[in-house]
């Protein structure tokens, strides 16, 4: 049988959507890229790429730097806090997922740290720590002297490490803890999400202006305990809350019918909630709810 490009390509493809995403917090956007890509390599000269995994992930970084800048001023215009486009995890879609570290490196909380770094640091960081590049193969994806990409990992270690928090890894528990939560919530349970929510917790909601969603954080326990008890159960009404991996975390998917209407991925340390990422911006849905079937 006749090995075509696109059989070639499609290999990589896994790979190189797992670096688009990681790179950009749009799942579109990666899969733009990664489109892109597919099309720079069945125009190539293919005497002239050796190593095709190592040709199309430099394709594919270099888009997404392309990409970043002007995603960068999209954000600033924003409504509303943003929040990266979440991913269900749990069928691979982002890679293996084994260990804590692995799940960490594609939490929402990390997605959002990262937009913390330029997009050379971003681009240094996740080769580096995702896909374990040495200084010298990241030095040739960007065509930076070994030295400077030395610098900018140093620099970007820096900045997302003073920020970066540790969570509980996502068990079976985790999913009870999750219930209970969307039980208080539900039924306007004040002292029951106070039990549940950990003092400096913190609720981020991300609806672009669509729809109906905070535009600030709401910071602190009790606060957003007030917050859902207070609306929760009308918001509720009508939906079905299932048990979902949102970015390697324990998470919910909030249908209406066949309509997938939110995605919430939980930060968990202590056995308590100590933040909640919600999105309901149905643009930032459609990636997530093609790879979901509705029960």
């Amino acid at each position: 049988m006749t090995t075509t490009i696109t059989d070639e390509f499609e290999e990589h493809r896994p790979r190189l959507f797992s670096l688009a995403y990681r790179l950009l917090g749009s799942a579109e956007e990666a899969e733009d890229a990664v489109q892109d890509a597919y099309l720079r390599y069945s125009g190539a000269d293919r005497a002239g790429i050796e190593q095709p995994a190592a040709w199309l992930a430099k394709v594919v970084t270099n888009l997404c730097l392309n990409r970043l800048a002007s995603a960068r001023a999209r954000r600033e215009r924003y409504v509303g806090t943003w929040l990266p486009e979440p991913v269900v995890t749990a069928d691979g879609t982002l890679g293996p997922l084994e260990s804590a570290e692995q799940r960490d490196a594609v939490s929402m909380a990390m997605l959002v740290l990262l937009e913390r770094l330029t997009p050379t640091e971003r681009a240094v960081y996740v080769l580096r720590e995702a896909f374990a590049y040495g200084h010298r193969e990241i030095s040739e994806v960007l065509d930076l002297s070994e030295a400077n990409c030395r610098q900018l990992y140093r620099r970007a270690v820096q900045r997302v490490g003073e920020q970066r928090a540790r969570f509980d890894p996502a068990s079976e528990q985790q999913e009870e803890l999750v219930a209970s939560f969307i039980t208080a919530a539900r039924d306007g349970d004040l002292a029951g999400l106070e039990r549940l929510l950990a003092a400096d917790a913190t609720w981020w909601s991300d609806g672009g202006g669509k729809v109906t969603a905070a535009h600030w954080p709401v910071e602190g326990g009790p606060r957003i305990a007030h917050f859902l008890a207070g609306g929760g159960p009308r918001f509720a009404v009508g939906l079905d809350f299932l048990p979902t991996e949102v970015n390697g975390t324990t998470g919910l998917a909030g249908w209406a019918g066949d309509t997938l209407m939110g995605l919430a991925a939980f930060d968990i340390r202590d056995g308590l909630v100590t933040g909640v990422r919600v999105v309901v911006n149905p643009e930032k849905l459609e990636f997530a709810r093609r790879q979901l079937v509705r029960p």
